[in-house]
Formats: structure tokens, sequence, C-alpha cells
């Protein structure tokens, strides 16, 4: 069928399988949105490879040797899996893992693209924490001071401790049973509503929003076995996600996403920045196929992630209103064959 033809039919069943749209120009790196961090971890990439190319040319020669495909959107030379690391987008480039020095972190019970932020934001706490008390046992001041002193360390290694748990990566149990819709991010559910017509899943649809806290996991999830077939960003507000408009106004990167397997449901999952969370990161791009419950990026403290469902004879919707839910394992859905 052609794209008219797409658009015009209702019936997600019997639509041939969506075209794989081009990366959105505006996306040129995981992270479009930009940032101070992202930065500093851009300047420092410029130094490593200086470093590689003067002292471990042995290194540089190896890790060039085993690399697959030819990094041409990449904006800087690639000399090894990091410098990948906020293009994964643009480039089918990579190493096989048995040639990765660096696939341990992935291993890590942190998320990988936020490593940087934890350090960055665990030294901004912890190191003016310890000063604190050691201030607060080895200066000679009033016990008034001491006592504030000692509060201020308290309160900072509170905040360390809390940007160590916002950017958590736990492992998930995904359910394997067929029809199934997973949660793609953990949250509050604080909106279900109707949607006379989507566009994109070309008919009437139902809209499910997540709120995610500070102390929630911000890592997205796809929410069926899928494959990718559109990114589109679009910058804007940063308004508390609890407020409904925070939807419209606020940076947003929606995904397309069509089922790997017949009937090919097409599906929507929104990333939405909040007053907090103000850098979306989605490492995916066009053409990708991921299984269910597999991580498509995050959202660096409270946002809200949108899911949107066709909506047919057979849907069921698990998911209530109020309800907390997990990403990859928490059924938001369940489409049950006529």
């Amino acid at each position: 069928m052609n794209d008219a033809t797409d658009q015009s039919d209702n019936s997600s069943t019997e639509r041939g399988r969506a075209a794989i749209e081009p990366m959105d120009p505006q996306i040129m790196d995981i992270q479009p949105g930009g940032g101070v961090v992202i930065e500093l971890e851009q300047k420092w990439g410029c130094v490593r490879r200086w470093w590689l190319k003067t002292f471990r040319k042995g290194y540089v020669a190896k890790m060039a040797a085993c690399r697959k495909g030819d990094p041409t959107l990449v904006p800087h030379e690639v000399l090894d899996p990091r410098d990948l690391k906020f293009y994964q987008n643009q480039t089918d480039c990579h190493w096989d893992k048995a040639d990765d020095p660096f696939v341990w972190r992935d291993n890590l019970p942190f998320a990988r693209v936020g490593l940087a932020e934890l350090l960055v934001f665990s030294a901004l706490s912890w190191g003016p924490a310890i000063a604190a008390l050691a201030a607060s046992l080895t200066l000679d001041v009033s016990d008034a001071v001491r006592y504030v002193l000692w509060f201020v360390a308290f309160g900072l290694s509170l905040c360390g401790v809390e940007f160590a748990w916002f950017f958590r990566d736990p492992k998930r149990v995904v359910p394997s049973e067929p029809g199934l819709v997973v949660a793609p991010a953990d949250g509050k559910v604080v909106h279900i509503e109707e949607i006379e017509h989507d566009d994109f899943i070309g008919g009437p649809a139902i809209e499910i929003g997540i709120f995610l806290s500070i102390f929630n996991v911000h890592i997205n999830r796809v929410p069926v076995a899928c494959r990718v077939t559109g990114i589109h960003y679009k910058p804007g507000l940063m308004l508390n996600a609890l407020r409904p408009e925070s939807a419209r106004e606020n940076e947003r990167l929606t995904l397309h996403l069509e089922e790997s397997t017949a009937p090919h449901r097409r599906m929507v999952v929104r990333q939405i920045t909040g007053a907090l969370a103000r850098r979306i990161v989605c490492w995916l791009k066009p053409g990708d196929e991921l299984e269910r419950g597999e991580q498509l990026g995050m959202i660096k403290l409270g946002s809200r992630t949108e899911l949107l469902l066709p909506k047919e004879d057979g849907l069921e919707i698990v998911t209530k209103l109020g309800d907390n839910i997990v990403a990859g394992e928490t059924i938001m859905a369940r489409y049950r064959e006529s």
C-alpha cells in the first residue's frame, strides 16, 4: 500500500508496513538538547584522543583493525568505542563485544550514559560534605557552628545518595506472553485518554501519561518487540511534568514504533522533559529492531513519558490512574486475538 492508503486506513491489522523515515535533522547525537556535562565530556574526548595517538599508537592500530563499519557522520576521529558514545544513532560503526575493552561498563548498576553526570554531581555533593564534616571535627568553633556544619554535611550527603539513586539501572524481568504491552517508564500513571485520531497510528488511540519523580528510575524501554520507523525532536519549555500542558509545551522526543510481528501495530513513545530533568537521551535510529522491554534511552530528574496505543477490538487497558509502574515489567495493556 502507498502512504496515502496507510494514513486513511484506521485498521492497524490490515495496514501495510510503515516506511522507515529519515532521521530528524535536528538530532545530531543521542542528547539533542545539549548540556554542560556532555560538553565537558566532548572536550575530554579531544584530550583523550590526543593522548592515545601520541602515547598509545599500538592500541590505536589494534582498535582500528577490529572496528566494524565507517563512522562517516561522527564529527571527530573514532579511535575506540568511547568515541561512539554520543553518536550511536548516527552510524552503524561499532566493535564486537569481544573486541570492546569497555563493555564491562554495561554491567554497572548505573546508566552508562549517566556515568559522567553521576561523577560530577557526586563530586559536587560528597566533596563539600566531607569538607564540612572535616571542618566540624578539626576547627576550633562553637557548638552552634559545629552543628551547622554537621547539618550541611548530612544534607549534601543525602544529595549524593539521591544522585546515585537517580542514575541506577536495575535489572528487569520482561514478561514473555504474546500480546502484552509493557510500561515504557517507571513512575505513576497520571493520564489515560482516548484520542480520536493519531496520524501515525492511523486511527483512534489510547494515550497513557506517566510521571517520573526524582526517586524513579529514568531509563526508558520499548513497550513491545518492534522496529523504529521514525524519531522526531521538538525543543520546548521546562514546565513541571505533572502539568498536562507539559506534554504539549515541553521539550520532547517522539518515537514511532511498529510491532515486529503481525499484525504490526503502530505505537508511539514520547520522552518529555520536566522542570528538573532537562536532558532527553535516545540512542536509537530509524530501522533499529528491539525486543520487548529493551532500553531505548533515558531522561536526565522529574519528567514525563507518554505511550500511545491503537484502539481496536480486543484491546484491554490493564493499568489504572494512580498506578505505580515499573518499566519493562508492568503490563500496561493486552491485545487479545479477535
